[in-house]
């Protein structure tokens, strides 16, 4: 196995990374596209982890024959001018969240984008925090609530490449954040600006993404996760019980998923005539096709067709200035300890004096 070395300098001071991590995205809202992109997400075993002999025909002879072309037009809804929603979004509070944080950190600091699946991946994410030098890296999966599916694919991926490389930097992970006040706080900021502008909602229903009933069993900590988030956000909106729900979106396949199901729950609701309803998704860090489409739209739409009244969606944390105060608090915690190096002039000199006195094998090659 060939080893990856990144350029080195003693010029260069050292360097501290974060990686931050989403999901993915098609390049494109084509059904080419899109067959690119499932193709990879549902290969991955932490995503479906059916026996490949089981699942594997199932996946290319079915669902890549059919879906992409129904996903296709479901991104078509939601695509922005400037590009998937996702990444845009994800390139922005990359851009931010750097911004942020070489305020508050001493020393040089570089936030990139990677993906799980499409384009920037994590391992091209990676190599070019490598190639700035920094031996430091802060793997951050944008994922509040840890799951197998999320989470863990993405460490899995990361280390995965890292394991690749000659010189290893120092790692550390931020591997949930479901309860962090600053978090919590952006996202009960988020309701209330709503209900300020707005007026309240009769119920306030906090959607997530669902996994697998047999991943929480084998011991997935995602539900306990979700319900935590789901409580605080409640208790620091003063809901009483009865006012407020938690349920799951977004299931694939014929086994069983964490219940209740998000769109059956909307629709009897609207069955039963319920006057407003606010969803807000704390599982999404930026919005996309399950949040713009899936709730925005779809769930809306099943709402006022099963004689509900009035429909809101509050909009994921995204680029809120808050929200990025959360990740930039919650990265300088997981990054205590790490302490900024001097100056590369300064490694220089030393560098120079050392090798004066001490001529390296196969001579100045640094």
């Amino acid at each position: 196995m060939s080893l990856w070395s990144p350029p080195f300098s003693h010029r260069q001071p050292r360097a501290v990374g974060v990686l931050l991590v989403n999901l993915g995205t098609p390049a494109a809202p084509t059904a080419r596209a899109l067959r690119t992109y499932l193709r990879q997400f549902l290969q991955d075993r932490r995503v479906v982890e059916l026996p490949a002999w089981r699942w594997w025909p199932i996946l290319h002879l079915f669902v890549l024959t059919t879906r992409p072309r129904r996903s296709a037009a479901l991104y078509r809804r939601i695509w922005w001018p400037e590009g998937s929603p996702l990444l845009v979004l994800g390139q922005r509070q990359a851009a931010q969240l750097e911004v942020r944080l070489r305020k508050q950190w001493a020393g040089p600091i570089h936030v990139r984008l990677g993906m799980r699946y499409g384009h920037p991946s994590i391992p091209a994410a990676l190599r070019e925090l490598g190639a700035l030098g920094c031996d430091r890296i802060l793997l951050f999966p944008l994922y509040p609530q840890y799951a197998s599916a999320t989470t863990g694919s993405s460490l899995a991926e990361a280390f995965g490449e890292l394991a690749r490389w000659r010189w290893v930097p120092e790692v550390r992970v931020v591997g949930s954040y479901h309860d962090h006040p600053g978090y919590i706080r952006a996202l009960v900021n988020s309701v209330q600006e709503l209900w300020q502008r707005e007026g309240e909602a009769e119920r306030l229903l906090f959607s997530f993404h669902g996994i697998p009933l047999q991943g929480f069993l084998a011991g997935d900590p995602y539900f306990c996760h979700c319900q935590k988030t789901a409580r605080l956000v409640a208790e620091q909106l003063n809901l009483p019980p009865e006012r407020w729900a938690v349920a799951f979106q977004s299931k694939f396949g014929r086994d069983p998923w964490l219940e209740p199901a998000t769109i059956e729950l909307v629709e009897e609701w609207g069955r039963a005539g319920l006057a407003s309803l606010d969803v807000i998704c704390p599982g999404f860090a930026a919005d996309c096709l399950e949040t713009l489409e899936e709730i925005a739209i779809t769930n809306r739409e099943v709402f006022a067709h099963a004689g509900g009244g009035r429909f809101r969606y509050v909009g994921a944390l995204n680029d809120r200035p808050d929200h990025l105060q959360a990740l930039s608090d919650l990265a300088l915690e997981h990054m205590g300890g790490w302490k900024a190096d001097e100056g590369g002039e300064e490694r220089e000199r030393r560098y120079r004096s050392w090798c004066s006195r001490h001529p390296l094998p196969g001579g100045d090659r640094f």
